[in-house]
């Protein structure tokens, strides 16, 4: 059996327009097909599971993570003012410092400096939100489209469980433990009823991104710029890039319509639900999901190939 290994995580400076640095990892055969990893709001790279991106290098692919402007190791705007939510949600977005086409924009120029041309996209929450971003923007760069627990930017889809999220209160800005006992607690709130969270596995993370980065105000700007961004239903539906949406059927983050809906916006997508899935990706159904996104990109890439003969 073939060992498929991870590589070390490294990092590149003066990537697309804002000229900002990447710090990203990339798993397997770096000559198979490449497969841009995009996380969510305030979610660092290592919040794609080591284990599911091994998964999809066993099937053939070069997956590659990497952490947001905002998160992680990637730059963060300390200069950026701070975001004040409540104008934000009235419409007043002078506070905002960028906007999902600028993440896009991140993601397009972090493929340059690898020498991709095009790639394979799988974004997840926000992330999906940002690689819808990429295939509207930049559609020639993209040979196929994942996404997962996400949504069109359409308020009358895909809306969080509120009463959830308030029960969960604000992150500790200053106490390591109190903000790897927030993490756990908010993840088996928003999780998966059917899939039991994995609580020492959970801790374990949620501490390693303590010490990779621990900016609430990160996240704010990120969670502003998606809403800045508005809806992007009309331009989903000029989409020719074959797409797959995953969602589980009990995410209180994103509600599953936001699925649904984006689904119904870009042709020809196939939606894929999950009873029992919530917002994250349980271990339990990694081979699945990576079972689905490798045939999409194998299917892709044989239709390339033989476009070429």
């Amino acid at each position: 059996m073939k060992i498929i290994q991870k590589h070390d995580e490294e990092q590149v400076f003066n990537i697309g327009p804002s000229r900002i640095k990447v710090v990203y990892q990339r798993f397997g055969d770096p000559a198979l097909p490449a497969v841009l990893m995009i996380m969510g709001a305030g979610a660092q790279m290592i919040n794609w599971p080591e284990g599911f991106c091994l998964e999809l290098a066993r099937r053939g692919l070069h997956p590659i993570r990497f952490d947001n402007r905002d998160a992680g190791l990637s730059t963060h705007l300390t200069d950026a003012p701070n975001p004040d939510f409540s104008a934000v949600q009235s419409g007043d977005f002078s506070t905002v410092t960028y906007s999902l086409s600028d993440m896009a924009a991140d993601t397009v120029g972090l493929m340059d400096a690898l020498g991709f041309d095009s790639v394979h996209l799988v974004g997840a929450s926000m992330g999906g939100m940002i690689a819808q971003t990429v295939a509207i923007e930049y559609s020639e760069r993209v040979r196929s489209l994942t996404t997962m627990m996400s949504t069109t930017g359409d308020s009358s889809v895909g809306q969080p469980d509120y009463a959830v999220l308030a029960n969960l209160g604000a992150p500790p800005t200053d106490d390591r433990q109190g903000y790897i006992d927030w993490h756990v607690r908010s993840l088996k709130a928003i999780g998966s009823p059917k899939y039991p969270l994995d609580e020492i596995a959970a801790a374990e993370n949620a501490g390693r991104a303590w010490d990779r980065d621990h900016d609430p105000l990160g996240m704010l700007r990120q969670c502003v710029a998606v809403l800045k961004s508005g809806d992007r239903t009309e331009r989903l539906r000029s989409l020719r890039i074959p797409t797959l949406v995953i969602h589980g059927e009990n995410d209180k983050m994103v509600d599953i319509s936001g699925g649904r809906a984006t689904a119904a916006a870009i042709p020809g997508a196939e939606l894929v639900t999950f009873e029992g899935m919530g917002h994250g990706l349980p271990r339990q159904l990694w081979s699945e999901f990576a079972d689905r996104i490798a045939d999409l990109i194998h299917r892709v890439e044989s239709s390339r190939n033989c476009q070429r003969r």
